[in-house]
């Protein structure tokens, strides 16, 4: 049986200029080590993203481009201390946490590729990812409600200290999977190599569920490469 749950996970949370994980940038980073729900050790600052932070973007997490630009490390020393961090926690088995990590891995990934040249595979990094969204959406498929990171929160009795900051959405995504893990048996017991290889199946059938709820709106069918969890191409292979 699995004891992942009392051992060391890494929570990771990147703050970013915008939504578009090719494209956009972050704009402050958190990784915070936890065992057992307590926080042992934590690195987190703000970062030059090297371009104008939209407004909308400053209005969500409250960083602007002149305070990124005035206290911000450089966009390259940034990235390159994440992916290392993120890459010693793989090469150990420590599995990184966090919400919706499709978003922020592909945004370090697509960041490390354009500055370095190596993405975080080609680094070495092999997972395993615990996904608080992805998981609570595949235990609990007929909760009715938002699943941002608030409301996971809200349902699961953790405090968040302060929203949208990155060191806080870290700590807060690792309580709320150990509150997940209390609630089900199945998820605590697991293997973390399973429970990575499961959140594929689980993300890919979620999207493909909402992709197919969108078409009954009208709406435009989502982006093919949000089907992937938890590291997106920048470029699908052909079918």
């Amino acid at each position: 049986m699995g004891n992942w749950t009392i051992g060391e996970m890494l929570g990771f949370d990147f703050e970013t200029t915008g939504v578009d994980r090719f494209n956009d940038v972050p704009v402050s980073y958190a990784l915070v080590s936890m065992v057992a729900g307590e926080v042992v050790s934590s690195s987190a600052g703000l970062i030059d993203p090297g371009r104008e932070i939209p407004e909308g973007a400053t209005k969500v997490h409250g960083i602007s481009t002149e305070q990124a630009r005035r206290e911000g490390m450089p966009l390259t020393d940034a990235i390159t201390k994440v992916a290392d961090a993120v890459v010693s926690a793989s090469a150990r088995g420590v599995p990184l946490v966090g919400m919706k990590l499709d978003y922020d891995l592909t945004i370090l990934n697509a960041q490390s590729h354009r500055l370095g040249g190596e993405g975080i595979v080609e680094q070495g990094w092999t997972g395993p990812v615990l996904d608080a969204v992805v998981l609570d959406r595949h235990l609990d498929r007929y909760r009715k409600g938002s699943r941002t990171l608030g409301a996971l929160c809200t349902h699961y009795g953790v405090v968040i200290e302060n929203a949208h900051d990155a060191s806080a959405d870290a700590i807060a995504s690792v309580k709320v999977l150990l509150a997940l893990a209390a609630r089900f048996k199945d998820l605590r017991q697991a293997e973390l190599a399973d429970l990575h290889e499961g959140q594929v199946t689980w993300h890919r059938e979620w999207a493909q569920g909402y992709d197919e709820w969108r078409s009954t709106k009208g709406m435009d069918p989502m982006d093919p490469r949000d089907y992937v969890w938890p590291l997106a191409p920048a470029v699908l292979p052909a079918a």
